[in-house]
């Protein structure tokens, strides 16, 4: 047993071979291979990519637009022409990238957490905080009731419902078809009625799922430069169509809210639309992505802060069309209606901001740790992870 303690080393034996460890024992680290290099890129959440972030701030400026151009397109056939292209894909971006996000999503506690203080806690202040506001301008006496979103929350519903249904559908074999089944049922369906929404939850759901289901190389796909070359003639005649459909259609398809028997429109014209709809809207977001730049900008920082954009510019529109703000004559012409597209756009990216997110953090993304009870296992989780740390 002393052999190996040999003065000289005449005498050693030879190493034995290596064995593999034992089942939950680590063993020694071995270099990393590119397919687990491109397996550890595709975790979300491990960096930040400016693409997303940039994605994000151009999809949240184009729904500020949207709203500053509502009460004025009824004015000009352009106008609504723009309105209604942008109205068809600038929410399905912003629904895609969020199911992107959500891919990770379970029912850990400390997701859960996070749903709740990122989603279900804004949700309650500012459903609470919008009719107190129209009371506060106007003096009517709206109610509260957290059962019928109010203008923009019901996008944070949504939100809430998709990411708790996420373990469906990844455990589902065909989850887009079946979402899309769901929402054409949805559009033949008026008794769902207004509660929570649920219309536009259903409608919006295929995008969503086709979120979780997309990997960072879908990504790469649309943002090569053939594509970008190519989306130009596809806006510009999807403009051409939007302006020959502003008289012949309802821009109330875009808004997925309703049935389609509330639309005035036979039941089975509901399906036909969602098929419809949604190939023009996978269709135009493909080429806004294309147009997305993928370095660092000035704005890319600002995507962090969209939800902050998208909640408090509905304050200032809702204001604007409670003093009668839009009814300015000057507005209503070509460069009213080019001055408060600039503004909007102005507005949301302020709103953005990193000053702005530190005001009113508290409403959007509260800690509340007195709120819920302590993880052990994510204690245990986070210790484990700070040794790895100080290892490596």
């Amino acid at each position: 047993m002393f052999d190996a303690a040999s003065s000289h080393g005449q005498n050693r034996r030879p190493l034995p071979p290596a064995q593999p460890p034992a089942d939950g024992v680590p063993g020694p680290r071995t270099p990393v291979s590119a397919q687990e290099r491109r397996t550890r890129a595709d975790r979300p959440g491990r960096q930040r990519d400016a693409f997303f972030d940039n994605a994000k701030y151009l999809a949240i400026v184009l729904v500020a637009m949207g709203h500053a151009w509502e009460p004025l397109k009824g004015d000009s056939r352009i106008l609504e022409a723009v309105y209604t292209v942008v109205y068809s894909f600038h929410m399905p971006a912003f629904i895609i990238i969020s199911g992107f996000f959500s891919r990770s999503f379970d029912m850990r506690p400390d997701r859960l957490k996070r749903l709740i203080t990122g989603v279900v806690v804004p949700y309650v202040l500012f459903e609470s905080a919008y009719p107190l506001f129209k009371n506060l301008v106007t003096g009517s006496h709206e109610e509260i009731t957290l059962l019928d979103p109010w203008y923009l929350t019901w996008f944070l519903v949504a939100l809430f419902v998709w990411r708790l249904t996420t373990p469906v559908w990844k455990l589902v074999r065909w989850p887009l078809p079946l979402a899309l089944g769901i929402a054409m049922l949805a559009t033949v369906s008026p008794a769902i009625g207004d509660d929570l929404d649920l219309q536009r939850v259903l409608q919006f759901l295929p995008y969503f799922v086709l979120g979780l289901c997309m990997r960072p190389e879908h990504f790469h796909l649309v943002r090569r430069r053939w594509v970008r070359t190519a989306s130009v003639p596809v806006f510009a005649a999807a403009l051409a169509v939007g302006w020959w459909a502003v008289p012949r259609m309802n821009t109330a398809w875009f808004y997925h809210r309703d049935a389609a028997q509330e639309l005035g429109a036979p039941w089975w014209c509901g399906p036909v639309m969602t098929l419809a709809l949604m190939g023009c809207s996978l269709l135009l977001t493909a080429c806004f992505f294309a147009w997305v730049p993928s370095r660092t900008t000035w704005f890319t920082a600002l995507g962090a802060g969209t939800l902050y954009g998208y909640l408090l510019h509905g304050f200032l529109v809702k204001l604007g069309g409670y003093r009668g703000w839009f009814e300015q004559p000057w507005l209503h012409r070509p460069f009213g209606e080019i001055a408060m597209t600039v503004l909007a756009g102005a507005v949301v990216t302020v709103l953005c901001t990193r000053p702005v997110q530190r005001v009113f953090r508290f409403a959007m993304e509260p800690k509340l740790e007195w709120a819920f009870r302590q993880d052990a296992a994510a204690q245990a989780r986070e210790r484990q992870k700070q040794r790895e740390t100080v290892s490596v």
